[in-house]
């Protein structure tokens, strides 16, 4: 197998030759007037894969880059590689400086470093590979070569493993990668290459564009090498979908299915014992389900459990990084670990209660494309209920929060690791009306223009969520001046005379509600003839849990499809004791707004010397289609009127 790497090694290099040398093309591959907007050039960026039969990958990676600006020598003047120790490797073989001036200077080793990458909460040990360049100029070059093998996921591993067994996939004998065809600076000419055995099937496809692709046999492999020149940045929009949802990008991949991922996964899990209980871990179970009146009520009191006891933080712990699960026993002892230790806890914990659950896989932030090459960065749990369906649980994402899985995971790809395997899901819409924010104001202008009354809110599900982190990101003792934040936005004169709010801990208690007793001095303008005021409930006074408001809406239309955090449903309702009045003059005006993906409804009216006010926005989902963008938008700027437009009226 060696031989036949390094025989395809010289094939590649012997095609590098037929180009010109590193030095023209830098030369000639244009300057600052060419690329108003670069800071450098990625002149080449090729890489060649060799597969073996156990999905062991080799790569020699040739990179060559020209700096236009100051800027670019700033920013190439030191290059790193990630690599994760555990399971891949990386050497740098050379660095060359081609100066403007013609000269060409061989970079000393004692210029490369290793590393530990800096770390926050996952400490797994990754590490970083630098280059340190020095001074660079504008008109200058750079030509790295790279080699790697392994893989990006660390896995179960033995450090008496032989050679190069610790580099091999997870899943034996299967070969995936994923390449980003874009980058923040132009790209003349993007090359991947990877030679397969014949033995193998690969599965791939390009995304969002084009790319020429070439396919020949040579001797026992094939090689599959695609290229596509002259690839610009994208323009990126505020609020869009991840990048890797729309950005050119090659999946490739030698497992057939998703079912077939979907049974490695469960039997990877099952092999190594994560989910085993221990006497310490069944007495924990029976001690929180003590009470649990229904089969929901024990497995939300089990989730919030793990949710809320199990620290996140994760550190190498040996076996089981990666797609393998820490076992129970070792999550429970250390009360800590990562996404999948949690999911893996809860899975534990709902076994030892008789539950059948399993892990499932997800990609939280992006979207998993319909090919089954290893899209994943979380891990979350299921339950099998006593009607046969599944149902998902996050108790990585749930910690004081009352839903059982985070509906901010809503419209997002998930695989299940389960015995008889299964397809790639997503998860639902989550309907509006779980995540209600409702703000209600019983309020009076007085004649000296001050607005005194109280303000009564209501959360459940993510509205919930973000009015409680108010308080559970806060110390106790922070808990009121949190709380006054909030209508400070309005006025830095307000006085709190009364304020009341549900324990922020006792999430599982019921919904948060939030009373508030206040008085604003010359809050309103009062002459002989008219009232100038903007109701307080129209104020877009807590905007924390009506992310839709920080949207910015001066551009008509999206280039691509956009997000908001979460489904929600804001009714908002004011009623104002006034002075006596005779009319009203101005009030802001909207008509009704419906679409696919917001709606809108409000008015004004005056009864009895009262001025009610009354609006309903809807967020319907969490990702949106570039189309939809105009019907979001209007919603938006329909309660932005309310809030900036001021009610007069006449005395």
């Amino acid at each position: 197998m060696r031989k036949l790497f390094f025989s395809l090694t010289t094939l590649f290099l012997i095609q590098l030759s037929c180009f010109a040398g590193p030095g023209d093309l830098i030369k000639n591959s244009g300057n600052s007037a060419d690329y108003p907007k670069a800071d450098y050039l990625v002149v080449l960026d090729e890489t060649s894969v060799d597969v073996q039969e156990s999905g062991l990958s080799y790569n020699t990676i040739h990179k060559i880059y020209k700096i236009l600006t100051y800027e670019g020598a700033k920013q190439l003047n030191h290059l790193t590689f990630d690599y994760d120790p555990l399971s891949a490797f990386i050497e740098i073989k050379d660095v060359t400086i081609y100066r403007k001036n013609g000269n060409v200077e061989k970079l000393d080793k004692d210029k490369f470093y290793d590393y530990p990458a800096p770390a926050r909460m996952i400490y797994w040990g990754a590490r970083k590979k630098m280059i340190d360049l020095g001074k660079l100029e504008p008109g200058d070059g750079i030509e790295v070569n790279l080699f790697k093998k392994g893989f990006t996921y660390a896995l179960l591993y033995d450090e008496s493993q032989p050679d190069d067994s610790k580099y091999i996939p997870p899943m034996r004998g299967q070969f995936y990668d994923i390449i980003e065809f874009w980058f923040d600076q132009p790209v003349l000419n993007k090359i991947y290459e990877v030679n397969l055995p014949n033995t193998k099937e690969l599965y791939y496809k390009f995304f969002h564009g084009e790319v020429n692709v070439d396919t020949r046999k040579i001797g026992d492999k094939t090689m599959y090498k695609f290229t596509k020149k002259d690839i610009m940045p994208l323009q990126r929009e505020r609020g869009m979908v991840a990048l890797s949802d729309v950005a050119p990008k090659l999946l490739l991949t030698t497992t057939a299915d998703w079912e077939a991922k979907s049974l490695w996964f469960y039997g990877v899990n099952e092999d190594f014992g994560s989910f085993e209980s221990t006497p310490e871990i069944d007495k924990k179970v029976k001690q929180i389900l003590i009470g649990a009146k229904t089969e929901m009520d024990s497995i939300s009191r089990l989730n919030h459990w793990v949710a809320d006891n199990i620290r996140y933080s994760g550190i190498s712990m040996g076996e089981g990084e990666g797609y393998t699960l820490h076992k129970g026993d070792m999550t429970f002892t250390d009360r800590c670990g990562v996404c999948k230790d949690k999911a893996g806890m809860l899975i534990t914990f709902l076994r030892a209660a008789g539950f059948e659950s399993y892990p499932a896989m997800t990609m939280a932030g992006s979207r998993i494309e319909n090919i089954p090459a290893d899209q994943f960065n979380h891990s979350v749990t299921i339950v099998k209920l006593h009607n046969g369906q599944y149902k998902i649980l996050d108790p990585t994402w749930v910690p004081f929060v009352r839903e059982e899985w985070s509906s901010l995971e809503q419209q997002q790809n998930y695989l299940m690791g389960v015995p008889e395997g299964a397809d790639l899901m997503i998860t639902p819409i989550s309907e509006p009306e779980n995540h209600p924010l409702k703000i209600t104001g019983n309020t009076s202008i007085l004649e000296d223009g001050s607005l005194e009354g109280t303000i009564t809110v209501f959360a459940e599900g993510q509205s919930d969520a973000a009015l409680r982190g108010m308080f559970t990101r806060s110390l106790k003792p922070n808990w009121d001046q949190a709380l006054e934040a909030e209508f400070r936005v309005i006025s830095e004169d307000i006085q709190i005379l009364e304020m009341t709010y549900s324990d922020p801990y006792g999430h599982m208690e019921g919904p948060m509600n939030i009373s508030v007793k206040f008085r604003i001095p010359d809050y309103a303008i009062i002459t002989d003839q008219e009232i100038i005021f903007t109701p307080i409930v129209a104020s877009n006074i807590f905007m924390r849990a009506q992310a839709h408001l920080y949207t910015n809406t001066d551009s008509e239309e999206k280039m691509y499809p956009f997000r908001d955090r979460c489904s929600r449903l804001v009714e908002l309702n004011e009623t104002i004791t006034l002075p006596v009045i005779s009319a009203a003059i101005y009030f802001p005006k909207e008509n009704d707004i419906d679409g696919t993906a917001a709606s809108f409804s409000g008015n004004y009216k005056i009864e009895n010397n009262q001025l009610l006010l009354s609006e309903t926005i809807v967020i319907k989902k969490r990702l949106f289609e570039t189309e939809e963008w105009s019907n979001y938008r209007s919603v938006i700027k329909a309660q932005q009127k309310f809030a900036d437009e001021k009610v007069i009226l006449s005395r």
